[in-house]
């Protein structure tokens, strides 16, 4: 299989404007992002997917590959895909957010083998190291998954809700906290962004949920290996020590 790694990275985020250009330890965020997928042996070529010159030029003073993309996009997976289209001879199209600077090529390897098997579409990955903190945090995403580790539904609530339990949720239920790192099949991506938006998907923000709705099955890659990533501006001295 041929991987293309695309990096989508807009400056204008929401909730932490400029964000892929911010300092840490000495190199921009989209530096380190970039760098950590580099260390893959999978991943066949590396593009960070923009909207914005500021990020254009700081890509390649490091010395990497950076498109531009249109204004207009809603999603990163919506810039995977404008890169997708340009790039036919790819097998497999992998997603890595801008905002996890310490990405590990572990993970990516192992979504990339999950798709040995023919007929996953979509692969994401799952850990259950989540704490209680991280269960109750809007910007964590999690995750309900059924026998064949599917995902059934993804949510900023934590999910099933544990009002009826005491003490830690996490001694009577598997909760599953969601990174996110997505490998599609590059024919499937391209489906993907001429989905109609849901009620669902704008209820909870989360674009994974317009792709179930419309029957498409997303795999889950279960890693132990867990590392903060950085959605708003006091996750950054989470981040900081593992430098």
């Amino acid at each position: 299989m041929k991987v293309l790694g695309v990096i989508p990275a807009r400056f204008d985020s929401s909730r932490f404007p400029g964000k892929p250009l911010i300092d840490l330890k000495g190199k921009t965020m989209i530096q380190r992002v970039y760098e950590g997928v580099l260390k893959s042996s999978k991943i066949n070529k590396v593009i960070v997917a923009t909207d914005d010159q500021r990020i254009v030029k700081e890509v390649l003073r490091f010395g990497g590959l950076v498109e531009m993309t249109l204004p207009s996009h809603q999603s990163g997976t919506d810039r995977c895909a404008e890169i997708a289209e340009k790039y036919h001879d790819f097998d497999l199209i992998i997603n890595i957010q801008g905002d996890e600077p310490l990405v590990n090529y572990q993970q990516l390897d192992d979504l990339i083998l999950a798709f040995e098997n023919t007929e996953i579409e979509i692969a994401t990955l799952s850990c259950k190291n989540i704490s209680l903190e991280d269960i109750q945090n809007p910007n964590r995403i999690k995750i309900i998954e059924d026998k064949n580790h599917q995902a059934i539904y993804f949510s900023r609530s934590a999910v099933p809700n544990y009002s009826n339990f005491k003490g830690n949720p996490t001694e009577f239920f598997p909760y599953l906290r969601h990174i996110g790192l997505y490998a599609y099949r590059r024919e499937v991506l391209i489906q993907l962004t001429k989905l109609e938006p849901t009620l669902l998907e704008k209820i909870e923000s989360l674009e994974q949920l317009r792709w179930l709705y419309h029957g498409f099955k997303i795999k889950l890659v279960e890693t132990t290996i867990e590392t903060p990533n950085i959605d708003v501006p006091e996750d950054v001295e989470k981040v900081l020590p593992y430098l």
